[in-house]
């Protein structure tokens, strides 16, 4: 019995002493690992954060070319009757939209679907507009129509999507 107890004096020590450092050992690998995700996050961040910049810049440009009175301004010709500036208003959107598809990779769902309703709602402002007039009439007509309806309309559908992306872009610093 006594040297039962005598090994019991070394064998205890040692096992607390054993646990002690595996303890210690799985807290500092623990610790090690939660670093170097860090360290990667922050290295990734570095890279993606000017990418993602550059996509909300673009996003925002895409919406001011399409935006009715840009339009207007560009794609407007002397002689051009309604339907033929409606068709075009349509075909600059859908180009313009389809130049920018890749950078849904770089911003959030949320503003990618604003976007996209953004852009539908002006398509469909353009072409309920073009149904009211006749479509052998001048593209000015279609074109003051165009800019009555925006001005009448309670917030623009492009405004609303500057406006939110601005902000996502604001909580990416803040």
């Amino acid at each position: 019995m006594e040297i039962f107890l005598e090994i019991l004096k070394y064998v205890i020590p040692s096992i607390v002493l054993y646990l002690m450092v595996m303890g210690l050992t799985k807290q500092f690998f623990k610790r090690e690992e939660n670093r170097l995700k860090f360290e990667l996050r922050s290295k990734t961040d570095d890279t993606i954060l000017p990418l993602r910049l550059q996509a909300y810049e673009r996003i925002l440009l895409l919406l001011e070319r399409i935006s009715p009175d840009s339009l207007i301004m560009r794609l407007n010709r002397q002689n051009m009757s309604a339907r033929q500036l409606q068709q075009e208003l349509l075909s600059a959107i859908r180009s313009e939209f389809e130049h920018n598809l890749s950078q849904q990779l770089y911003i959030s769902r949320e503003s990618w679907e604003i976007l996209r309703s953004a852009r539908s709602n002006l398509i469909q402002l353009i072409n309920t507009t073009a149904d009211r007039i006749e479509p052998s009439a001048s593209s000015f007509e279609l074109s003051k129509a165009l800019l009555e309806a925006v001005m009448d309309a309670e917030a623009s559908p492009i405004t609303n999507a500057v406006g939110y992306i601005k902000k996502e872009v604001e909580e990416l610093f803040f």
